[in-house]
């Protein structure tokens, strides 16, 4: 017979990586092991983890993004315990019910003008599977661009966008008609556009992978492009929307007016899975043309009133505490305390973000035994150095934050909205103390390295059954 919850968390607390290993991902768990990062986590709060002995780490890594308001804040928590206690009407199916129409007009409201419906989801990918289908439905047409190092889900339809051969690899023959074009490189995109037979451009106002910002002018000279190619500017907001670059979406900092918006992870308050994407009027009346069409494109959960309650309260908290400010004013500051690391060491080649989405990308240093250590860690596994700055901070200064994508040299950090000024500056001097160490000694920390590559190239032993 299985057991309440709570006796569940009091009874097997400790067992995670077992059990993770038997049914769920052992490779996940090799990976936890090997870089030391094997922790029990116990409880959240705010910008924090909390691990089984009591410690507390700052956490830059944010669930890719998701706790924008913290962990276990108290309004979300409120709100979806309400839910549960008002035994709302949930999921009718042929029917409707009021948080998921409250939630589309609050979205609307703080949204372009250029969109005007909500088309309920449970997830980012979800997201934007729902935007290739309306694009392709609304305009007749079958192709879709996306950008080189997207990363836009990694459900079927969302990998066929994907800019990373590391995800696409194996799962082949993705969607057709689905092609790269280079981030910020306008001359392709109208190359690619000039046949008028594309039905989306879907891009990243700043690309996950890497936190890339487009060049200037590159999203309004893409916008332009699309409207005169009859193409449709799909905006995955998924990651940089919901104040993380210190404005509601993203696209607000090039005006941007897309006909769709993709949304997800933030909204979700960190405590229910929910998506969201916003269509124009034209689009979506393309799409749901007649009653016979009304449940063309749907989700069995999407739109329920669990997840629509977190997504108001999450609303709620970014304007009464206000995070959207706060996340432009700690991200200036953030890369003010950073930035002069490129001056200072010959590793760092850059330090970006917008907002408190940021990240810094290193490089080999100077010297020859230096660089030769560089090497040695590159032929060990492509993108390893920066794991020797993300596991210093983390055993060393309980700070947790990863690299930016596969087989990079990049470090990123998704603070929290609500992280405070001093755990900023905590970072900043963190990061500076690791870094300078990093430069300092590349043999010592070339050979830590090729041991962690060597730990995690050994073959997996299998699990018993």
């Amino acid at each position: 017979m299985i057991p309440p919850v709570r006796e569940i968390l009091a009874s097997r607390t400790g067992e995670e990586l077992r059990l993770n290993d038997r049914y769920l991902n052992p490779q996940m768990g090799r990976i936890l092991r090997t870089l030391g990062f094997d922790r029990v986590w116990v409880g959240g709060e705010g910008a924090h983890l909390i691990d089984s002995e009591g410690d507390r780490y700052l956490d830059l890594f944010g669930g890719y993004g998701v706790f924008a308001i913290g962990r276990n804040h108290p309004q979300a928590r409120a709100a979806v315990e309400e839910v549960l206690a008002a035994r709302t009407g949930n999921l009718p199916q042929l029917g409707v019910t009021l948080l998921s129409g409250v939630l589309a007009e609050q979205l609307l409201a703080r949204a372009p003008a250029s969109v005007a419906a909500m088309v309920p989801a449970n997830s980012g990918t979800e997201a934007v599977e729902a935007a290739v289908k309306i694009a392709r439905a609304a305009t007749g047409r079958l192709r879709v661009l996306y950008a080189e190092h997207a990363f836009h889900g990694l459900t079927l339809g969302s990998l066929s966008l994907n800019g990373d051969d590391h995800f696409r690899e194996g799962f082949g023959p993705l969607l057709p008609g689905c092609e790269a074009v280079p981030f910020g490189d306008l001359g392709a995109l109208e190359r690619a556009l000039a046949h008028g037979d594309v039905a989306a451009f879907v891009v990243e106002p700043v690309q996950g992978k890497g936190v890339n910002l487009p060049p200037e002018g590159y999203l309004p000279g893409a916008q332009a492009l699309c409207r005169g190619a009859g193409a449709l500017l799909v905006c995955d907001e998924v990651q940089t929307g919901l104040g993380r670059t210190g404005r509601f979406l993203a696209l607000e900092h090039w005006g941007l007016e897309p006909d769709v918006v993709c949304l997800a992870k933030a909204l979700s308050g960190g405590l229910v899975p929910v998506g969201a994407v916003l269509v124009s009027r034209a689009a979506f009346e393309r799409v749901f043309d007649g009653m016979e069409r009304a449940v063309r494109h749907g989700s069995t959960f999407g739109g329920n009133d669990l997840a629509a309650a977190a997504g108001l309260a999450t609303l709620r908290v970014l304007d009464e505490e206000g995070l959207v400010e706060r996340a432009e004013r700690l991200g200036e500051l953030l890369l003010e305390l950073t930035r002069p690391l490129i001056e200072r060491y010959a590793i760092v080649r850059d330090v970006r973000g917008l907002g408190l989405m940021w990240a810094i990308e290193l490089g080999p240093p100077e010297g020859r035994s230096a660089r030769a250590a560089w090497n040695a860690l590159e032929r060990a596994q492509p993108g390893l150095f920066s794991q020797l700055v993300t596991v210093p901070l983390f055993h060393e200064h309980h700070i947790f934050c990863q690299v930016a994508g596969h087989r990079m040299n990049v470090i990123k950090a998704l603070p929290p909205l609500v992280i405070e000024e001093a755990e900023i500056r905590r970072f900043a001097a963190a990061l500076e103390t690791v870094v300078a160490a990093a430069e300092r000694m590349p043999t010592a920390l070339a050979r830590f390295g090729v041991r962690l590559a060597r730990q995690a190239a050994r073959p997996r032993r299998r699990t018993p059954v």
